[in-house]
Parts: C-alpha cells; sequence; structure tokens
C-alpha cells in the first residue's frame, strides 16, 4: 500500500487517507438523497436513480484513486442534474424524454474522451477567460438555487392581470403576467424548507463536517410531526427493489431526432469548465499538481472523468463529475487516491440505504440546493468588474440563467456580448480589450446559428 499510494512522498498515513475520504463522503453524501429526488421528476424511478447514484459514484471514484491516485470523488453534479430534468420533465411538451437525454449525457461522454485524448479540451479551457468561466460557476448556482427555491416551496407563481380574460387551451392571456412570489409560512411544507435552510445555514457557519448531510437529516426528522415525512416505507424493510433500473435504455437515436447541438451545448460545455475548476483547484490546494508528474496525472484525472460520464449515462443517471466537496477530505489531510478509495466504497456500501433515501422528503432536499448555491456563489469575487468589457458578459452570463430557465441561455448570450463588445474594444485599441480566442468565435457562430436558426 507504501509502494502502490507513495504514502510517505505525499506526507501522509493510511489512517489520515480513510479519514479524509470518510469526511469527504459525508460532505457529498447528499447527492443520493437529491439526485434521485431531482431526476425523479422525469418519469424515472427514484430506486433506479440511486442505484445508478451509489454505482456511478463509487466506480468511478475508484478508478480516480486507482488510476490516478488523486483524493477526489466524482457523482452525478449538481447543476447538470437539474438541467437534464429541465429538458427531460415528465410534461407534454418537453424538450425530450429521459432515454434521450441520458443518450445524450452519453455522447457527450465520448466527446469528452476525444477531446481529453487529443488535448483539445485543455485548449477549450484556455480559450475562454477566468471570469466568464466563474460567472459559469455563478449562474448555475443561481439556477439551482431557483430549483431548491421551487422543489422546497418557497416560491410561487403569482397571477396578475385582467380577471375578465379567459384562458384558451394552449393560449396565453392578454393583459395577463405571471410573477414569482414568496410562499405562505402557513404552508407545513414550505416551513420545513425554511427550518432546513436555517439548519444547514448554522451548521455551515459553524464549520460542522458534513453539515449539508446533518441539515438533510434534521430536516427529516422535524418532519415527522409535521406530517412531511412518510415513514411507511420503513415499515417493510428489504434490499432495495431495483426492477426498475434503467442500466442501458439510453436511446442514441432519439438524440439526433431531437437535436444533437441542443442536448450537447450544456451537457458538454458546461461540464468542461466545472470539472476543470474542481479538478484543478483541489489538486492545487492539496499540492499535487507541481512538476511534469503533476501534469500528467491532471490530464488522466480528466480522462477518468471523461469516462464517468458516459458510464453513468449506461447505469441511468446525469453526468458524473468531480465534485468540489472532495476539498473536505484534502483538508482532513488527503493527499492520495486511497482517499478516493474509501469514499467510492463508502457510495457503493450505500446501496443497502435505499429504503432510507427514499423517506427524505423535497423539503429536505430543497434547502441543500439553495446551500451548494451559496457555495458557487463565491466565485464571483474572482470577476474583474472593473474591466467592463468582461464585466457585462459575466453578469448577463449569470443573470440569464435564473431568468430564463437555462445554463445553455447564459452561456451563449454571455460568450456573443463578450466577442462582440471586445471586438469593438480592439477597433478602438483600448486597454480595457481581453484578448478573443479564435476558439470563442467559433463557439459564438455555433450559438448564433442556434438560436438564430434552428429555433
Amino acid at each position: 500500500m507504501e509502494t502502490f499510494f507513495q504514502l510517505r512522498k505525499h506526507n501522509t498515513t493510511v489512517g489520515t487517507e480513510i479519514a479524509a475520504g470518510v469526511t469527504t463522503f459525508f460532505t457529498m453524501a447528499y447527492i443520493l438523497f437529491v439526485n434521485p429526488q431531482i431526476l425523479s421528476s422525469t418519469g424515472m424511478d427514484p430506486q433506479a436513480v440511486f442505484f445508478a447514484t451509489c454505482i456511478g459514484a463509487g466506480v468511478i471514484t475508484l478508478l480516480m484513486g486507482l488510476v490516478v491516485n488523486f483524493p477526489i470523488a466524482l457523482a452525478p453534479g449538481m447543476g447538470l442534474n437539474a438541467y437534464f430534468a429541465v429538458v427531460a420533465a415528465n410534461r407534454p411538451g418537453a424538450m425530450m424524454t429521459w432515454e434521450t437525454a441520458l443518450g445524450a449525457v452519453f455522447i457527450s461522454g465520448i466527446v469528452f474522451i476525444i477531446l481529453t485524448v487529443t488535448r483539445i479540451r485543455q485548449l477549450l479551457v484556455t480559450a475562454v477567460p477566468d471570469s466568464l468561466k466563474f460567472a459559469i460557476t455563478v449562474g448555475i448556482g443561481l439556477f439551482i438555487t431557483i430549483i431548491g427555491f421551487k422543489d422546497g416551496g418557497l416560491m410561487t407563481m403569482q397571477f396578475v392581470g385582467d380577471k375578465a380574460t379567459q384562458f384558451a387551451p394552449g393560449q396565453f392571456m392578454d393583459n395577463a403576467l405571471w410573477l414569482p412570489d414568496l410562499a405562505s409560512l402557513h404552508d407545513k411544507g414550505t416551513l420545513l424548507t425554511l427550518i432546513g435552510l436555517l439548519v444547514i445555514g448554522i451548521l455551515m457557519a459553524l464549520r460542522v463536517p458534513a453539515g449539508i448531510l446533518i441539515g438533510i437529516v434534521v430536516t427529516t426528522l422535524i418532519g415527522i410531526p409535521l406530517g412531511i415525512t412518510d415513514l411507511s416505507g420503513l415499515s417493510h424493510w428489504s434490499m432495495p427493489n431495483f426492477s426498475h433500473l434503467a442500466v442501458g435504455k439510453l436511446d442514441l437515436k432519439g438524440v439526433f431526432d431531437v437535436g444533437l447541438v441542443t442536448a450537447l451545448f450544456t451537457f458538454t460545455f458546461v461540464e468542461l469548465f466545472d470539472t476543470f475548476g474542481t479538478l484543478v483547484g483541489t489538486a492545487t490546494k492539496a499540492g499535487l499538481l507541481e512538476g511534469e508528474d503533476g501534469q500528467k496525472k491532471i490530464g488522466r484525472a480528466m480522462l477518468v472523468d471523461a469516462i464517468g460520464v458516459s458510464f453513468g449515462a449506461l447505469l441511468g443517471t446525469s453526468t458524473i463529475t468531480a465534485f468540489v466537496e472532495s476539498g473536505s477530505g484534502i483538508a482532513a489531510g488527503g493527499r492520495t487516491g486511497l482517499t478516493a478509495i474509501t469514499t467510492g466504497v463508502l457510495f457503493i456500501v450505500s446501496l443497502i440505504l435505499s429504503p432510507l433515501a427514499l423517506v427524505i422528503p423535497a423539503q429536505a432536499t430543497a434547502p441543500a440546493l439553495i446551500i451548494v448555491g451559496v457555495l458557487m456563489m463565491s466565485a464571483v469575487k474572482h470577476i474583474d468588474w472593473d474591466n467592463f468589457g468582461i464585466a457585462l458578459p459575466a453578469f448577463l452570463t449569470i443573470i440569464s440563467m435564473p431568468l430564463t430557465y437555462s445554463i445553455s441561455n447564459g452561456i451563449a448570450v454571455g460568450f456573443t456580448s463578450f466577442v462582440i463588445i471586445n471586438f469593438f474594444l480592439w477597433l478602438r485599441r483600448s486597454k480595457e480589450y481581453t484578448k478573443i480566442h479564435w476558439l470563442m468565435i467559433i463557439i459564438v457562430i455555433l450559438a448564433v446559428w442556434r438560436y438564430g436558426w434552428m429555433l
């Protein structure tokens, strides 16, 4: 074990690595409860999603530890699972079925593998200014927060308009408008969500390890006397029923029928920057990127991440990605792949917790979404707000995601405005001009084509 993981070289021990792996697991274990809750809105079986989440996160995290020797864990990512639920929502007029959405995720994984092997993936990352990368992170955080407000019942849609005007089937009303509003505290579900938000917020402020997971458990317990938490499933505790597994049910042909660009633009592009930032940020914090060996490891880490995307889709879950919560294990002393292996094993063992996971109400997981939004919002401080050629595109990227309920819309608006504004700054030879990479121009052309001609 010493030889394989090079524990002495990284100034760590087996005990420290295992403790760090447990810390990482408890910090990100909320995904076991949140992911089935989000993806079940597409019509997917919650237990099938739970299985895919456990096995996908477990196997790929084990692979990260064994192949790369990095203390980084992976699981279905927040933000992209929300987007998955939006495009494949179980309602008339949805963009695609969940089977087709899984197909899109699988193809995006293949694209990632190709981009990583050819090193184009690294080129794509350098093409986008850092401020826009941070803006994407912040925008996704706000998008996730909107999902949390909606799922937790904190937000309702208030009708404003001419009461004399009647709805016609399939038509919008003239002089009518639906505006978001806060829900009533008289609703027990809304009250439980607020309690959960405060509980998790206090735990996070006190820097309690696994604060999000503990908050979900506490909120669930509080929901029992309120009549929100349903314990009926615990009365006949048994091994999970995985008879409706979504393994291999992805629809590749449907992706092309719906429109490949629409699906892949977000699944591929957003995951690209999210994973790069997480891998580089956490590995740098652990001091693992120093020298040529560190650069080789980050390349292998990207390849494992790419394989995880397609593997997760085959199992039946949205995009698997590196989790920023891995930083908690690194902070606890994790420096090698033994940390990741410990986390991966715990994810697989979690399969027996399926009945418990289904007890967790939406009002207990919704606060976790809002808290994750808070964590992602911290990236806003890294944006250069003094340069308007950067500030406006960054702002448009951030604000467009929640207001249009679309991550891809935010990216398209932000990137397009960046290229146009900085083109004129270049013409004026302005000092605020930010160099436009040729790849950004191609991306903007594709975005204009997608929104101008495909719709």
